[in-house]
């Protein structure tokens, strides 16, 4: 957004898609009234106005919650747009593919239909475009109501060879914080009284504490310190906790970050595993906890994590359970080198925060990216839990993707 050039391109391909689709909208309000011609002219081109300029004062604008807002809306819609300009220009290759063959019949002397005044648009696909579009633009508006809807999700995990005294051990499983984006803390706390109505033997927390910087979690500190369990709490680092998406005035400020980050967790009362492992027990018997740093089989994310570091001392004839933040870790790595591994546990996609779900049925468009995006998976004897988040980010809500909670009962 900073760069001129690039910000001039995106300015003038914005103005020619307002036009485009004006053009459309002008040709179907033909035989209205001038009242709701005038109405939809001005909500239209208030929307259009509003993004354009979204884009222009972004880098201005310093509150971080006005930014998330109207940067969201300005991007629903622009996507909105992009979905009705979609149906619009299939209509446009069909329009022009009718007139170039009446062109050539016309030529050879062959009737094929009348394009003197060229071929008409096709209301179906126009007002199917304008529809769909809407429908996305508003569920976006809609989801910002969501985003402190807590779903608790309950899922029974088979381990072969889990000890007697396990069975019907209890996790709460919570992922993607991100306390950088949240402000209502009257809502946050009764996500907080959720996790400690399950009655959990064992609370697990995989990665994004934050957004970038430890100093987000100070007014947060007495809301997310309630949550206890007898077993513990024990937490990792995401890919945004080590601050690597944004500038530092010193190598020495970005560390002193990391470090103040780790000492939150403590002061929390989250045991913080850092590529090593622990031993839960229970009347003599005994599960593996391992917890890595961030690990991400995408380019852009960072291998902090060391498998080979993290499981030393495990032993293997005991259950083993792995935390690691990106689900990408799982096929990458996981899967290929640690058959011992029984389940590892998730966060990062947030589900996108946006998408469709219900008993038959789950998809978002994260799932182009990721494999592994939500819910459970299973390869073999091994399994993988993808938590949908318990935060947001960027988008300050959710559609069909709630933020969750979720209990798992080994049995």
């Amino acid at each position: 957004m900073r760069n001129p050039f690039f910000l001039f391109i995106l300015v003038i391909v914005l103005i020619l898609i307002d036009f485009y689709i004006y053009q459309v909208v002008r040709g179907l309000l033909q035989g209205t009234t001038a009242t709701t011609k005038l109405t939809i002219n001005v909500v239209y081109w208030s929307l259009c106005i509003t993004s354009i300029c979204s884009f222009l004062l972004f880098p201005f604008i310093t509150n971080p919650y006005f930014r998330q807002y109207i940067f969201s809306i300005s991007i629903g819609w622009v996507m909105a747009q992009v979905f009705m300009v979609l149906f619009f220009l299939i209509d446009d290759i069909r329009r022009g593919t009718f007139w170039t063959v009446g062109q050539i019949a016309s030529s050879t002397g062959a009737k094929f239909m009348n394009t003197e005044n060229g071929i008409p648009r096709s209301a179906f696909l126009s007002w199917l475009g304008i529809g769909a579009s809407s429908t996305l633009f508003f569920s976006l508006l809609y989801g910002f109501g969501n985003k402190y809807n807590y779903k608790l999700v309950k899922k029974k995990v088979v381990i072969k060879g889990l000890p007697s005294a396990f069975i019907g051990f209890k996790i709460v499983h919570i992922s993607d914080i991100h306390s950088g984006s949240l402000k209502d803390p009257a809502a946050v706390k009764k996500g907080i009284e959720l996790i400690l109505q399950q009655n959990a033997d064992l609370v697990l927390f995989t990665g994004d504490l934050v957004n970038d910087r430890a100093t987000e979690m100070t007014d947060w500190m007495e809301v997310f310190n309630k949550i206890k369990a007898p077993h513990g709490v024990f937490s990792i680092l995401g890919n945004h906790d080590y601050g690597d998406y944004v500038s530092w005035d010193s190598p020495e400020a970005k560390t002193k970050n990391l470090q103040d980050l780790m000492q939150v967790h403590n002061n929390l009362g989250w045991r913080l595993l850092m590529n090593e492992n622990v031993r839960i027990v229970k009347e003599g018997a005994f599960i593996q906890l391992v917890g890595i740093e961030n690990w991400g089989a995408k380019a852009r994310f960072p291998k902090y994590g060391k498998m080979d570091i993290a499981m030393e001392g495990v032993h293997n004839e005991d259950p083993i359970i792995l935390m690691s933040h990106d689900p990408s870790h799982w096929d990458a790595q996981v899967v290929t080198a640690y058959p011992q591994i029984d389940l590892m546990l998730s966060g990062h996609t947030h589900g996108m925060q946006f998408g469709l779900e219900n008993p038959y049925f789950k998809w978002s468009p994260v799932q182009w990216v990721y494999k592994q995006w939500a819910g459970i998976y299973k390869n073999g004897g091994q399994q993988l839990y993808v938590n949908r988040g318990f935060g947001f980010l960027g988008y300050p809500g959710r559609v069909g993707i709630m933020p969750e909670v979720t209990l798992i009962e080994l049995v």
